[in-house]
């Protein structure tokens, strides 16, 4: 009997009919002395009610700007105590917070705040190259002379205020203690009748996607959606209020704010930002210093860890687990990571932002092969299928497109009808676009996305496994493969390969440790060596700038058939 590729993942633990604020005083009464977060860079540590009395001091200086249930609150930002604070300030006051890109540049700022309609933004004064301060002036000339709370600007109709966090605000803007000033003007039961009001289902959070055509779409997040994630994604990896998180990844994104901060919150753990943005010697710091028990990253962090020269020297003997996600993982990390840092229970973890982000996730008990060869199983309360191009599920064992379904799928992409019916089907299964593959126990391979597939010659090729073969070679730290267009098959495989420090290597080696060990249509036409590769602040690999670098450097033109 054929065994369709369909899953629905266990339903022994409830999910939480909660708002995020209901959530976090439970927590906040729960452990009121334990350590909530731990903010290296800033010098900042806040036990689980001292985070709360901040947390309710921004969140009725919310109320008192005038914010109301449903407003929009921008934060451009990088990693920070007031991220945190406002994450959960906000969603006290019911206000919806919608997490810009620190990276962001003007006109990307401009199309994010307009298309949200956001009535506020909190912002950094300047992070890295960016000098935020300098570029709303540029976009908001208004706002020098302006009262703070009551800016007309034409670029922006809908905003009325900046929150600088900032030592010195520019004209027109408002300090972060300012806000917490304002809190004296709405009570606490003010803020508790406000509270009260908020239903679990009504959407708390806009992320921007960074979609590689096209404008970005802002996947919308109810307190339901995100909440029941973070539990979930806690409970796999079995937090508790003895545990201490490492957080080197943005908050902006699902990773930090979602799978850190409310996992991390929903069972009383400790939060720890080693970095402003993302430094392997900070966070390896960050962990021995704190004697941290989980750490969270992306492959490409996880790669740069393992090769920090004074890694070797550093005692991480108190991790314990962690995850890994945001890309597909490669084996031969997933090994080191495991040996090399004792992350013994570390997990593997697979979604989108769509998703709220995990939908699939391996298991504390998974073996070495399960958590290096797959995604996991299916989380609770949520379905998984595999379909063929004609939307029928395909059988266990055979390639198709990966569709989720549950709780986590968002409520849709804001003020974007079309874009959310072409995302989720009547039936509300999310298309995820992703190529993957389901054995006979419900664990999935994601083998490439259906726009990275290379066709060569007729060959579909999967660049996730040209790249799983090319890790095994003992010189190879990391390496990402891409399609290019070829006029005699369609398409050719271009590897950008990056070598451990103090080793090297050639395309002519690479080619020779190819040869007779895969087929011959998967073997890299072009081998490009690099020192970083071209990616998001979150850590995702750009494959289409990848593409294109490529194209342009081979001098080849078309598009991919």
């Amino acid at each position: 009997m054929t065994v369709s590729s369909y899953t629905c993942g266990p339903q022994d633990q409830p999910l939480l009919a909660r708002t995020i604020g209901q959530a976090f005083d439970d927590t906040v009464a729960r452990y009121p002395d334990g350590t909530a977060l731990i903010v290296r860079h800033q010098n900042v540590r806040y036990t689980w009610k001292e985070l709360a009395d901040a947390v309710d001091g921004c969140a009725r200086g919310l109320m008192a700007l005038g914010l109301r249930p449903g407003d929009r609150l921008g934060i451009w930002a990088p990693n920070c105590a007031q991220w945190c604070v406002t994450q959960f300030a906000t969603a006290k006051a019911g206000v919806i917070l919608v997490n810009i890109n620190p990276a962001y540049r003007l006109s990307e700022l401009e199309y994010a705040m307009k298309q949200a309609g956001c009535s506020w933004l909190v912002c950094a004064d300047a992070f890295k190259s960016s000098d935020y301060h300098a570029m709303l002036a540029e976009l908001l000339p208004e706002l020098p002379a302006s009262t703070p709370g009551d800016l007309h600007s034409t670029v922006l109709p809908d905003l009325r205020g900046i929150v600088s966090l900032g030592e010195q605000p520019a004209p027109g803007m408002l300090g972060w203690s300012q806000v917490q000033e304002q809190a004296s003007a709405v009570s606490a039961d003010q803020l508790q009748e406000r509270a009260a009001l908020l239903q679990f289902d009504e959407p708390i959070n806009i992320q921007y996607t960074s979609g590689t055509t096209g404008f970005p779409k802002g996947a919308t997040l109810s307190h339901y959606n995100i909440l029941n994630n973070g539990f979930m994604v806690g409970e796999s990896i079995g937090l508790t209020a003895n545990d201490k998180l490492v957080v080197p990844v943005p908050l902006y994104h699902c990773f930090g704010m979602v799978m850190a901060n409310l996992g991390c919150m929903t069972h009383g753990s400790t939060i720890i930002y080693p970095s402003a943005a993302f430094e392997p010697l900070s966070s390896l710091q960050a962990v021995e210093d704190e004697r941290a028990t989980a750490l969270y990253g992306v492959p490409t962090m996880f790669i740069a860890m393992l090769d920090q020269p004074e890694r070797p020297a550093m005692d991480l003997s108190c991790l314990r687990t962690g995850i890994m996600a945001g890309s597909i993982c490669p084996i031969e990390v997933m090994k080191r990571v495991i040996t090399d840092m004792n992350m013994k229970e570390v997990q593997i973890a697979y979604g989108m932002t769509e998703t709220s982000p995990v939908s699939l996730q391996t298991g504390a008990h998974d073996d070495l092969e399960r958590r290096v060869t797959s995604v996991g199983r299916t989380q609770p309360h949520l379905e998984s299928k595999i379909i063929d191009a004609q939307g029928r599920i395909v059988p266990r064992g055979e390639i198709g497109e990966l569709c989720t379904r549950g709780y986590s799928v968002m409520l849709g992409y804001w003020n974007n009808p079309d874009a959310t019916r072409e995302a989720i089907d009547g039936a509300r299964w999310m298309h995820t676009g992703d190529l993957a593959v389901m054995d006979d126990e419900g664990y999935v391979k994601i083998v490439g996305r259906n726009k990275d597939m290379i066709i060569r010659g007729g060959e579909n090729v999967y660049p996730r496994e040209v790249e799983e073969f090319l890790y095994t070679h003992p010189a190879v730290a990391d390496v990402q493969v891409v399609g290019v267009p070829d006029q005699k098959y369609g398409e050719e495989i271009a590897a950008w390969v990056r070598v451990h420090e103090g080793q090297s290597v050639d395309e002519d080696t690479l080619r020779a440790f190819c040869n007779g060990r895969i087929a011959h249509f998967k073997i890299p036409r072009y081998f490009k060596f690099v020192d970083d590769f071209p990616m998001t602040i979150s850590g995702k690999i750009q494959k289409f700038r990848m593409r294109e670098i490529s194209m342009d450097e081979l001098g080849l033109d078309g598009e991919k058939p």
